[in-house]
């Protein structure tokens, strides 16, 4: 999409109803599209030109939980849902700390939730850099990372949490993009959402946030859909207190609560039948 395209849009959405509780006036400004200022073109491209620079500049972090099937007569059931954070860390703040609290881990002792909910699967890649972490983004669809894909790969959904702003987003200051392919678990959360007081827009009217390129990891699971949160930068920093790399895990807000709260009760209801998925 090109620029003028952009504004085109973007200046549509502007007028447009927007779905949700709305927090405040929409704002309509040029905007990239999530890929536009990439220096890498994958993954892999980046890692190859920053060799030896992982722990310094960007990270991985991920867990996978424990499966066996050692059993000839009996089916056991799939792993069900992975949380992935693409762009974490520095690059998209706040969506590190989500991935952790969303998947059942506290963000900064990694003890697990007692919510009732249980734990998932989780994969991120993190910014490392004291300035500059822009640099470091890779456009979900290029996403080539063979852990992040095998999880994805071997998972019936994923939920992968990404950053925008207000203007890319055509939305209040406070708001999530709610996109994938997924329609069902789209519903999901945005109910969970309108619960809890968070504004939210479908994704299928912000077409650069809509997360419905079968390439994007979060649509690369076993059945081939999953659902994309698009949070603003005002929605992020409303969730802690001292927004730094190191001060965030420690300093979580209530919305930051009510916000992973509303992702882990709709993955629940998702997952009420998910065991019954025959492939």
């Amino acid at each position: 999409m090109t620029s003028t395209n952009r504004r085109t849009v973007l200046t549509a959405l502007a007028t447009a109803a927007v779905s949700g509780p709305l927090l405040g006036s929409l704002t309509a400004t040029d905007a990239h599209a999530t890929g536009d200022l990439d220096i890498y073109t994958s993954n892999t491209d980046l890692y190859r030109k920053l060799a030896g620079q992982e722990g310094v500049e960007f990270a991985r972090r991920y867990r996978r939980h424990e499966y066996l099937d050692h059993s000839l007569p009996q089916r056991y059931p799939y792993n069900r849902t992975t949380v992935m954070a693409l762009h974490g860390g520095g690059i998209e703040t706040g969506t590190s700390e989500l991935c952790l609290a969303i998947a059942g881990y506290h963000p900064a002792t990694l003890a697990p939730l007692t919510d009732g909910h249980g734990v998932f699967d989780y994969w991120m890649f993190e910014g490392l850099r004291s300035s500059g972490n822009r640099d470091l983004h890779v456009t979900a669809k290029n996403c080539d990372d063979h852990v992040a894909l095998s999880m994805a790969a071997s998972s019936l959904n994923v939920l992968s949490l990404h950053g925008c702003t207000a203007a890319q987003a055509g939305t209040a200051p406070r708001a999530v993009v709610v996109g994938g392919l997924n329609t069902r678990f789209k519903t999901l959360l945005k109910a969970e959402f309108d619960a809890v007081g968070i504004a939210w827009r479908d994704g299928n009217e912000v077409p650069d946030l809509a997360g419905v390129n079968p390439a994007n990891p979060v649509n690369r699971t076993m059945l081939a859909k999953g659902g994309q949160l698009e949070l603003t930068t005002e929605l992020r920093a409303a969730m802690f207190t001292v927004n730094t790399r190191a001060g965030r895990a420690g300093s979580t807000t209530p919305v930051f609560d009510r916000f992973a709260g509303a992702c882990r009760a709709a993955i629940a209801e998702l997952e009420k039948g998910a065991d019954q998925v025959v492939l």
